[in-house]
């Protein structure tokens, strides 16, 4: 049996309720309002460190490991694991919490991959990590 998973001790760069709105109509939370607040919690982590815009240019890796339903807490960790030239890329979870529970569970992951842009939208240097 495989250990259980340790939800992220930082502070997550998203933190949200899942509402009726984001749902289907079996009461599981659609993956791309998911997908949605993974690219804002990335986005945050890549435009800060480019001190300016950054775009998303790919997702690597998505796997949905289990549902989230109307009502679940969904906590979204981001963190900066590569810079290149102009790129970054930004690992992502998403947790999700029975509102009347204290157990989270790793609902999915995934790789961003962005590009730092200038005022002209093209590609521009960022710093190293």
């Amino acid at each position: 049996m495989m250990p259980a998973e340790v939800m992220p001790d930082a502070q997550p760069a998203v933190r949200v309720t899942a509402v009726p709105a984001d749902a289907n109509v079996y009461g599981d939370i659609f993956g791309g309002w998911l997908m949605s607040q993974m690219d804002l919690a990335a986005s945050s982590v890549a435009s800060r460190h480019a001190a300016g815009r950054a775009v998303t240019i790919a997702v690597e890796g998505m796997a949905f490991h289990r549902p989230v339903f109307v009502g679940d807490e969904v906590s979204v960790f981001a963190r900066l694991i590569k810079v290149g030239r102009t790129s970054m890329q930004v690992e992502v979870e998403a947790w999700a919490r029975d509102r009347h529970s204290d157990q989270a569970n790793k609902v999915t992951q995934a790789v961003f991959a962005f590009v730092a842009v200038g005022q002209d939208r093209r590609p521009r240097p960022v710093r190293g990590i």
